[in-house]
């Protein structure tokens, strides 16, 4: 049979439901002293015994502090003799309920046990949950303090409800389990706990306690492991984690070259100990939104047992909170575990130096062990007509093993064997370079390309070196000694001379995604910043076999120049780096420059192609003005060899006049035909443009039509 206690609701909200048995039995305490507290403070403020359906007058606060003196006395014999008090006070007696069995982690139960506490230590975690849970708690917390504008409890209430107001005195201070642990936040950090302070607790934190088999919030996801135990340094970390203490909070630095699954890597590390991670979600930053969302984040997934993974982002260490610092972490006594993806050894030293373990290193997986996948993975990798594609994707795509797997997995949709074309576009379908590169579709195609002999040889031998590539590292065995590395040529030459045109002519015939990196997203004024925007680009990048296209190169891969200040020796350490990257990139890496004596002689010895893009010669664009002109555009009035012998211009700029003449002489419903004058006008115009002056003789028989140009 239920006692009168237990038949009371636990909140002012009577539908309200309360799964965890002792946070129902700790919250019905915390109502009914709040109800005996108002039943007083309206006798108190009117002197009537039979309080009427409303709250009490709201006095002046400083005569309601100096008479707790002169009214304590009287305030017990109301609680002991007052009809409707005195009911309140005899069901405060109730006994706690029995905690039989394994709690629910998370549950107000399991943190009750898990951090020892006390009677009064469980009373004002409940004053802290109410408001939070009970909308209707908030009126009755503001009448009992006095303040029609307060909303949370304080310790001086708790004080005031408690029957031992010295006992409260010991939560005031941040190393009580409360604070280090996060359940309830630190009102105001550094300057420790005042009577005054609101018992706050974030309302996930709350919903959590009081719900009897708590769930993940959805910013924290489960990882799916993969299997981690032919790796050293992890089996050397997974080791360290059964030992560590269960006292703190350790950090476990994750570096892995390109995209690799950090996240499946760190659930693998963390299976090993026999432990789970969760992604966080939304809290890729160091400093997670602030330092009070990350301590809530610490202290929820300590309460669902799981361990956290999330990426460190360097670009934000100079706020100096978070996990991605050298200092401490907001709440180094949780017991979890953050498995932080970083990029490279150096920023290591970045991360909490006392509660750091061995890195983790994830060396790039072989050709061998991506072919090993498709075959796994794919049933008819192994048929005649797919196979060729299979070793192809094998070379060209270097992806972890569980991204094999969903790529197989999303082609077993088909209900059939994928095409090679097929098999490809599945392994491109999530090459993403963000904002730093753009893709581009190429325009032209090799017979549009006109360029002097010799640069015509040297730009097929890059086709035939690009086209090579994989047979000679993969079959020849030079994939050890190179490490695996691409191409990288340079094309250097005045502007309009062909060198875009000829990277999007190597996209085309080598059936490659080209992407442009836009340099003004790469170089960045700050400190260190370009170096790291490059490292996203080089690691994104890794994926497959692309082509990126560094236009106007030199403004990022300029000589290198004498240490004068910080800013010199970071501009040279990011040519370093860069230097590094380029050598170790797999794909096939183009850079422009107008200016080539401004490149890093260092720089320029370690390109495989260093192709210079002459102003073409007469013969050049006589072949150049014949491409230029659209097919089915009628060309029998235009002086080709004129145009050729006169201007000694630039593709790019005998393309731009082509399209301006066009738009001059396009009518509706016309005939599509190009003129002379047309043309003429829109070579006065460019030059105009270019800022170059002709005397009227250059223009010959067109002189008088230029001159009433002007």
């Amino acid at each position: 049979m239920k006692s009168a206690a237990s038949q009371l609701p636990p909140t002012f909200q009577p539908l309200l439901q309360v799964g965890d048995a002792l946070s129902e039995y700790w919250l019905r305490q915390v109502t009914v002293r709040l109800r005996r507290e108002i039943a007083w403070l309206w006798y108190q403020r009117t002197g009537e015994r039979n309080a009427p359906d409303k709250l009490p007058p709201f006095t002046e606060p400083l005569p309601e502090a100096l008479d707790q003196t002169r009214f304590a006395a009287q305030r017990a014999r109301f609680f002991r003799e007052d009809e409707t008090a005195g009911y309140l006070t005899e069901l405060l007696r109730e006994a706690p309920p029995e905690t039989r069995g394994q709690p629910a982690r998370g549950s107000f139960t399991w943190v009750a046990r898990e951090l020892n506490l006390t009677p009064l230590d469980r009373f004002v975690l409940a004053l802290a949950i109410c408001p939070v849970i009970d909308s209707s708690a908030e009126t009755v917390l503001a009448a009992s303090l006095g303040n029609p504008a307060a909303r949370a409890p304080t310790l001086a209430l708790a004080q005031r409800l408690w029957d031992e107001p010295e006992a409260v005195l010991t939560i005031a201070t941040t190393t009580h389990p409360f604070f280090r642990y996060g359940i309830l936040s630190e009102p105001d950090p550094g300057h420790g706990i005042r009577h005054d302070s609101p018992l706050a607790i974030p309302p996930e934190i709350a919903r959590a306690l009081v719900t009897p088999k708590p769930t993940l919030p959805p910013y924290l996801v489960v990882l799916d492991p993969i299997e981690m135990d032919s790796n050293v340094t992890a089996t050397i970390c997974s080791g360290r984690l059964q030992a560590v203490s269960q006292d703190q909070a350790h950090v476990v630095p994750l570096i892995a070259e390109g995209r690799q699954s950090l996240g499946a890597m760190a659930a693998g590390v963390a299976a090993m100990a026999g432990r789970k991670v969760a992604a966080a979600h939304g809290f890729s930053q160091n400093r997670a939104g602030g330092d009070g969302d990350f301590r809530r984040l610490m202290t929820m997934a300590w309460l669902h047992g799981v361990d956290i993974y999330l990426r460190f982002d360097a670009r934000h260490t100079h706020n100096g909170d978070g996990p991605a610092t050298g200092g401490e972490l907001p709440l180094p006594h949780v017991p979890i575990v953050l498995f932080v993806g970083i990029d490279g050894p150096r920023e290591i030293s970045l991360l909490p130096r006392h509660h750091r373990l061995p890195a983790v290193v994830v060396e790039p997986g072989t050709y061998a062990m991506r072919l090993e996948a498709w075959r796994q993975h794919l049933p008819s990798s192994d048929s005649p007509e797919l196979a060729p594609a299979v070793r192809a994707c094998a070379r060209r795509f270097r992806v972890p093993p569980e991204t094999i797997a969903d790529i197989c997995a999303g082609l077993a949709r088909l209900d059939r064997a994928p095409e090679p074309d097929e098999l490809i576009a599945a392994c491109r379908s999530d090459l993403d370079l963000g904002e730093l590169a753009q893709p581009v579709t190429p325009r032209f195609t090799r017979d549009e390309l006109v360029l002097p002999q010799a640069q015509a040889v040297q730009f097929d031998e890059i086709l035939r070196a690009l086209e090579a590539l994989g047979t000679v590292h993969y079959e020849w065995g030079t994939a050890g000694i190179w490490n695996e590395s691409g191409l990288s040529a340079l094309f250097a030459g005045p502007p309009g001379t062909g060198k875009t045109m000829a990277a999007e002519v190597i996209a085309a015939e080598s059936r490659l995604p080209l992407f442009r990196v836009d340099l003004s997203q790469v170089v960045n004024k700050y400190i260190g910043e370009t170096e790291k925007n490059l490292r996203r680009l080089f690691d994104s990048a890794e994926q497959s076999d692309i082509i990126i296209f560094f236009d106007e190169a030199d403004s990022l891969f300029g000589k290198r120049t004498e240490v004068k200040d910080a800013h010199d020796r970071y501009a040279n350490l990011e040519v370093s780096y860069l230097l590094e990257r380029m050598e170790r990139f797999k794909g096939l890496a183009i850079l422009a420059t107008n200016r080539k004596k401004d490149l890093d002689d260092a720089f320029l010895r370690r390109l495989r192609f260093v192709v210079d893009f002459p102003l073409p010669g007469e013969r050049e664009r006589l072949r150049i003005w014949k491409s230029a002109i659209p097919p089915g555009v009628a060309t029998e009035a235009i002086d080709f060899p004129f145009l050729a012998s006169r201007f000694p211009l630039a593709g790019g700029h005998i393309r731009s006049i082509v399209f301006n003449a066009c738009l001059q002489s396009a009518r509706p419903g016309g005939e599509r035909a190009l003129t002379m004058e047309a043309i003429v006008a829109a070579v006065k115009r460019e030059h105009d443009k270019l800022d170059r002056r002709l005397s009227f003789e250059k223009y010959g028989p067109y002189a008088e039509f230029v001159k009433n140009l002007q």
